[in-house]
């Protein structure tokens, strides 16, 4: 359950699904240098940012936690990044395992979009036992 309390009680992480928050950028390019997170680029017309991405904040300590797809040198092959902000400053970057995609474009096929989707799944299950202790169902 997302905007509550979930069932161990916890109640400062919410989901929040709108913008990404321009920090997840600034402290990405402060840790490994400008130009590095053009996945996390705040100038981009959000429409034109990659989807689908997952965000979370504790309204009680100011840590977030974000999903983001996030690509090198190549747009088409991309793979999921889990990005956790400690309140007091840095960037931390969580390991989900294995979520490496071919991103669907207009020639998509259904296998494409099935393996965005699993890695996407897996992305946000290793992100919300992160925050919550254990995969929520």
């Amino acid at each position: 359950m997302f905007g509550g309390q979930d069932r161990e009680g916890h109640t400062g992480w919410r989901r929040y699904d709108d913008t990404l928050f321009p920090v997840f950028h600034e402290r990405f390019e402060e840790k490994w240098g400008p130009g590095t997170a053009p996945f996390l680029d705040p100038s981009v017309y959000d429409e034109d940012q990659p989807r689908p991405r997952a965000q979370w904040i504790n309204v009680d300590t100011g840590a977030a936690v974000a999903v983001v797809p996030v690509w090198q040198d190549e747009r088409e092959n991309r793979s999921f990044a889990v990005f956790y902000l400690p309140p007091t400053g840095g960037i931390w970057v969580l390991h989900p395992g294995f979520t490496q995609y071919v991103e669907p474009g207009d020639t998509a096929d259904a296998r494409q979009a099935a393996l965005r989707n699993d890695s996407f799944k897996k992305a946000v299950a290793h992100a919300e036992k992160f925050i919550y202790g254990t995969t929520r169902t």
